[in-house]
């Protein structure tokens, strides 16, 4: 069949010769939840208004994964088995499944391109906050802040606390590490450039984008990889390479697997890319794709992931106290204002968040936090869940794997959107944090030294956990989503009414009055 189709792609429907995201999406939830509950299954499948409904299957996948430590492994396997087998490559006019593309296509070799960077300094971790440089004591005292007010987990802390007490950790001078979409806003490119890490970026053929990487690499200690599809010598300008560097990873994924593979030594592999839409999907899907592959050909490669807090998770009974002790604890003033917004509006503002408990087959009860937003879409959501499926099963199978929630963070692409944009403005009156990009920044990129040094780090498969999903639950920094007392899209909803409020009138004194009074 010919076709106008490049790279990779949702598959076309025979008979309507559309493509339909919703559809795929139905179909690899179905699939992921079939052998755990076919009733739930076929429910999705048949839903006509999947755009309204799909939190309520993303939340049956934790629920299922939950009930027994074997489960999530089925989940996982089911649903990227089905996603392979969906997803569709097209080149030169020809179709391929995604599952096919590694060997059936003829490939165009990349070259490899060296860049060093200039600085001499010696690595150095700190995290910058509210204009602040925080190391030694005011970083730990920030930490326990974070802690106690329910914005980080106990084992995130935990982790920074380690990292602080080890700064021979981010000497990175004996590790490669991989970025996929290297000059994500929210990654941690400018942190490994300091480093002295061996940095392989992938990013699209772009002259912007590389001559930020190729900025950032050159005041820095480190050492850049680039892919090139042509040979270019050592003292190539930055002025020339920035027009010369790159790889499409939508486009070119069977060529930056191949060319990753034939890399000497251990990789540490790093989804980090994002796009808009369906394409966020599909990046993610060929980052899979090549993470796979490389997996294959080098068993000692690790994976790397940065999970949303808008999502739905399995969290420890500890969490769910915490939240079920703020909603009882709330002052009468604000039962009284939630109340009637609430009865206002049929519930669509202020409801009670999940305090129930699901009992395991390894005698543990956990909780769930449904933070989906629905306005992010089931593409988005869709997008993530790859990414925990492929967590979850690497790990199993053997894999060191660092996979921590990231908080709700002011990068561009999401305050592009007005709405998320106004209810992180205003989720302060539910004490949930947002960060800038420059701090969450130096949290991950630590948090991800912690999981490749510490011996006892969950991302080591030989460190024993009693469920599987306990990857997700550990080092996890929500920004307090996890412990609000109402359900996150009941609430938000109001603080993004807040948010554009308190942008036009300054709404801070109310704000203080209000949580005073709680």
């Amino acid at each position: 069949m010919s076709t106008s189709f490049d790279g990779l792609q949702f598959p076309v429907n025979p008979t309507t010769h559309k493509i339909s995201t919703s559809q795929t999406g139905k179909a690899i939830i179905a699939e992921a939840l079939s052998i755990v509950d076919n009733k739930a299954s076929m429910e999705a499948l048949a839903d006509k208004n999947w755009r309204k409904h799909y939190p309520i299957y993303f939340k049956a996948l934790v629920e299922h994964g939950i009930r027994s430590i074997k489960n999530p492994i089925t989940i996982a396997t089911q649903g990227l088995h089905k996603a392979h087998h969906s997803f569709e490559f097209y080149r030169q006019g020809q179709r391929y499944l995604l599952k096919d593309i590694m060997n059936d296509i003829e490939r165009i070799n990349l070259h490899t391109v060296q860049f060093k960077g200039q600085s001499q300094q010696a690595p150095e971790w700190y995290v910058p906050y509210q204009g602040q440089k925080l190391q030694g004591q005011a970083l730990l005292d920030q930490i326990e802040t974070w802690q106690q007010n329910g914005i980080i987990e106990p084992s995130h802390a935990d982790a920074l606390r380690a990292a602080a007490a080890h700064p021979e950790w981010f000497d990175l001078s004996d590790r490669t590490l991989v970025l996929f979409g290297a000059a994500s806003e929210a990654g941690p490119l400018t942190w490994l450039a300091k480093w002295k890490a061996n940095i392989v970026a992938v990013d699209l053929p772009n002259g912007r984008v590389w001559e930020k990487i190729l900025n950032t690499i050159q005041q820095g200690n480190a050492t850049l990889y680039a892919p090139c599809t042509e040979a270019l010598t050592a003292d190539t300008a930055i002025t020339v390479l920035k027009d010369k560097l790159g790889g499409d990873l939508l486009t070119q994924t069977p060529e930056i697997a191949h060319w990753l593979s034939e890399h000497q030594g251990q990789l540490d592999l790093a989804a980090i890319a994002y796009l808009d839409g369906e394409k966020h999907v599909r990046v993610a899907m060929a980052m899979d794709s090549i993470m796979q592959y490389v997996s294959e050909q080098k068993a000692d490669t690790s994976l790397m992931f940065m999970c949303t807090p808008t999502d739905v998770y399995a969290v420890p009974k500890e969490v769910i106290q915490a939240s079920e002790q703020k909603f009882i604890q709330r002052s009468k003033a604000q039962q009284i204002i939630s109340k009637s917004i609430s009865s206002l509006t049929a519930q669509h503002f202020f409801k009670q968040n999940l305090h129930h408990l699901i009992a395991c087959d390894n005698g543990q009860e956990y909780g769930i936090a449904d933070c989906l937003v629905v306005e992010q879409g089931p593409n988005y959501a869709l997008a993530k869940r790859i990414q925990q499926w492929r967590a979850t099963l690497a790990r199993h199978n053997g894999q060191r794997v660092s996979i921590n929630i990231a908080p709700s963070t002011t990068t561009h692409s999401v305050i592009k959107n007005p709405l998320l944009k106004a209810a992180f403005n205003g989720a302060s009156l539910f004490d949930v944090e947002s960060f800038t990009p420059d701090t969450t920044n130096a949290l991950m990129a630590a948090l991800w030294v912690y999981d490749l040094r510490h011996p006892q780090s969950v991302a080591n498969p030989e460190t024993p956990l009693e469920h599987p999903l306990e990857l997700m639950m550990k080092g996890a920094n929500h920004g307090g989503l996890w412990r609000v007392a109402y359900l996150a899209r009941t609430a938000l909803p109001f603080a993004a009414l807040y948010g554009f409020a308190d942008e036009k009138l300054a709404l801070k004194k109310w704000t203080n009055r209000f949580k005073k009074s709680t």
